[in-house]
């Protein structure tokens, strides 16, 4: 507990932009196999430093099997909302759930270059007073921490619907689950809000058994994963109304609202259309009744490719989809960034306009049947996939993997964890770092990062960009 708000909350995104650059990264380290613990990266940000681009400083967890995927901070600048009675916490902890455990580790990062493990929530915990299981994403709100889940109860998460639950901000206790009517929401994945607008959009990858072991290829054939996604009456915690986006629209992922809080759109990230291999950004919208609609805004069309350089899951298609697996919108709400994981590519669009997105940059690296090397030399295993964007807009960084048993299928015999930073041109435009290449430990990958004092998909603004 401070006696002043932490100086990292900041009442709008156009205050945060201003803020001082990031010296430190927190990046998920993940045993694909399980051999060794999973842990967390320290990535000196730092480029007057000497050991800039580097891992400083690693903290392992003491069990093994966890899976890191997503993971977020105890407290942020929602904690400035009217509604909140937390304006006094610090952005001092890690909320990291292990996404195949059902575990979940505090870690205190008041000196970055000595993380500790400050508390381990078991799974039976979680599964004992959620009824959830497979803890995913987090969000710091006003009033607590919220988590999503991919599974539900039972061994193979499939006794009931996932959902949401909130845990204390300060206590980091489990409180329970978060829904009140969840209506036609049986899939999870995603989720964020508009703290004044009170309204929250979650989305859909699929049940533990479409993804735990890989892709189920039937089920995606059969159109079986998620294509929807769900709004929410924040306060009343109550589902007001589900979009469906058509089945082929399949994996609706990521979820990026406008970070002014007077804006009403957002976006969110499909992997495959399977009627034609296309990967796609869907804007949403508030029409002028309350009642939210959407329309498809990018598309990306597959690249053709011979079969022998394709894994056997592709051969037949005789082509790379680009698998759109992350996406992430800049502060001041100009620029959405498109990981195309199997293409290889990170793509820049200039959003100003949400509904007429205009392609302005691209950087290939990786990627399917294509293996693109690192400007600096080295090699960069699978390709461009969770993306993280400086407060300031001017360096976007990205790692490389999905999850273990994905990369597997779609990278057969690849291996590796990698994070690379591209500069951000005046007018657009992305440029690779030929300096910065971290090359993660052997036998771990790397998977979500978050910024020292906020990025782009950590906070939540509550009050309007002057």
């Amino acid at each position: 507990m401070t006696l002043r708000p932490d100086p990292t909350f900041h009442a709008t995104a156009q205050l945060a932009m201003q803020a001082p650059a990031e010296n430190y990264g927190f990046t998920v380290m993940l045993s694909p196999d399980g051999s060794q613990p999973d842990g967390i990266a320290v990535i000196d940000l730092n480029p007057k430093s000497a050991k800039y681009g580097t891992i400083v400083h690693q903290l392992l967890m003491p069990n093994k099997g966890d899976e890191f995927h997503h993971f977020g901070w105890n407290a942020c600048s929602s904690s400035l909302s009217p509604l909140s009675g937390h304006a006094f916490l610090e952005r001092r902890y890690l909320i990291v759930p292990g996404i195949r455990s059902s575990r979940i580790y505090v870690i205190d990062t008041k000196d970055p270059l000595d993380l500790k493990i400050h508390k381990i929530i078991e799974p039976e915990e979680v599964f004992a007073k959620t009824g959830y299981s497979r803890p995913h994403t987090i969000h710091c709100g006003p009033e607590g921490i919220y988590v999503s889940t991919l599974g539900g109860g039972g061994a193979d998460g499939t006794d009931g619907p996932p959902g949401i639950f909130i845990m204390d901000c300060e206590t980091f206790e489990i409180i329970g689950q978060y829904e009140m009517d969840r209506g036609k929401q049986d899939k999870h994945y995603d989720f964020w809000w508009n703290l004044p607008q009170d309204y929250m959009v979650s989305s859909e990858w699929g049940l533990p058994p479409q993804f735990e072991n890989g892709l189920v290829a039937e089920d995606l054939l059969s159109n079986k994963y998620g294509h929807s996604i769900h709004f929410w009456d924040l306060r009343k915690r109550k589902n007001i109304q589900t979009m469906d986006f058509g089945e082929n629209y399949q994996m609706a992922l990521e979820i990026r609202p406008a970070h002014d809080p007077k804006k009403s759109y957002g976006f969110c990230g499909i992997v495959v259309d399977t009627s034609n291999l296309q990967g796609a950004v869907f804007t949403w919208w508030r029409g002028e009744d309350g009642s939210w609609q959407s329309k498809k805004t990018i598309t990306i069309d597959p690249r053709p490719e011979k079969p022998e350089n394709l894994p056997p899951l592709l051969q037949g298609f005789e082509a790379v989809p680009p698998l759109v697996t992350d996406i992430d919108l800049s502060l001041d709400d100009r620029y959405l960034y498109v990981a195309c994981w199997g293409l290889g590519e990170m793509r820049q669009y200039d959003v100003s306009d949400p509904m007429n997105p205009v392609l302005t940059g691209t950087v290939e690296l990786g990627g399917i049947g294509r293996g693109t090397k690192h400007p600096g030399g080295g090699d960069f295993a699978f390709g461009p996939q969770m993306v993280e964007i400086s407060r300031d807009g001017k360096r976007v960084y990205w790692t490389n993997s999905l999850y273990s048993t994905w990369d597997s299928q779609f990278y057969p015999g690849e291996e590796g964890g990698q994070m690379v930073m591209a500069h951000v041109g005046e007018d657009g435009g992305l440029t690779l770092d030929k300096d910065f290449h971290v090359d993660f430990p052997k036998g771990h990958r790397a998977h979500q990062i978050r910024l020292e004092g906020g990025d782009c998909s950590t906070d939540s603004f509550c009050y309007p960009n002057v």
